[in-house]
């Protein structure tokens, strides 16, 4: 494969961790539609900022949240609460890890 062809096959988002998106860019930026997404918001995959769900706000890294959950579902066979227990228990453990890296040094 040429450098070219390869470079084509590379996609990819550079997301800051501040701002927030609305359901429908949320939506469009993970590809689903808004029943799932509820659904995820459901079983705490993502929490999002305010009660009404037409008014509702999600953080940035939101995006990075459910992209994994779907993969683990489709991936794994993960149901939705499934994967909000593993994306908690992997953010823990990076928490974890980011620790111990600073008392390493």
């Amino acid at each position: 494969m040429t450098t070219r062809e390869l470079m084509s096959l590379l996609t990819g988002e550079v997301l800051d961790d501040d701002g927030e998106l609305t359901l429908a860019e949320l939506c469009q930026a993970c590809r689903l539609p808004a029943e799932q997404v509820f659904e995820l918001v459901e079983h705490g995959v993502v929490e999002p900022v305010g009660r009404n769900p037409a008014r509702w706000r999600f953080h940035r890294v939101s995006i990075r949240r459910v992209r994994r959950a779907v993969s683990m579902e489709r991936d794994l066979g993960l149901n939705p609460a499934g994967a909000a227990l593993a994306l908690d228990l992997l953010d823990e453990l990076e928490d974890l890890r980011a620790r111990v890296r600073r008392l390493d040094d």
